[in-house]
């Protein structure tokens, strides 16, 4: 898979959750990953949606290489943020629905590597009103290093989440 182009365009996290605090996708969360998730329209019609992140060493498992679990949080505030702009286009929405991890199943293919760019690329599978099935992949130097295949559910009152962006 080719690469794509870093945007300096804010992320649907900026545009949407400016005060989000999540770990993977948080704005606030100085701590947290800041995932910038941007949505695409291809030109057969469907959404990708993509994001550039940068390792620190902070985020590997061992020299060079990234952790697991970060490549789990990257994967999972991505698609979850991919359902969300799905939905929100699909209900006519100024704003997405806040949307909640229902499950999601991450297979790592390959050991990732933490000194280049990592792409993220998410795409809908399946929708129905309030929830999305997504799949997405994580890529560095031009392999596919993980795939994540997830269930995103938008939130109801009474929710701990619901209202958080």
């Amino acid at each position: 898979m080719e690469p794509f182009q870093q945007t300096n365009a804010p992320g649907l996290q900026d545009r949407f959750s400016p005060e989000g605090h999540c770990f993977g996708c948080g704005p606030k969360n100085l701590k947290g990953l800041q995932i910038k998730s941007h949505a695409v329209d291809l030109e057969d019609g469907s959404l990708e949606v993509r994001a550039i992140w940068h390792a620190e060493p902070h985020h590997e498992a061992f020299p060079g290489m990234l952790n697991g679990g970060i490549i789990g949080s990257l994967l999972d505030c991505h698609s979850n943020w991919t359902a969300a702009e799905h939905l929100r286009r699909a209900g006519n929405l100024d704003a997405p629905p806040c949307t909640v991890t229902s499950d999601f199943h991450v297979t790592l293919k390959r050991p990732t590597p933490s000194n280049m760019p990592i792409y993220l690329r998410a795409r809908v599978k399946e929708a129905k009103e309030d929830r999305a099935l997504i799949e997405a992949t994580l890529e560095a130097g031009g392999k596919i290093c993980a795939t994540c295949t997830g269930t995103f559910v938008a939130v109801k009152p009474g929710h701990p989440a619901y209202h958080r962006w």
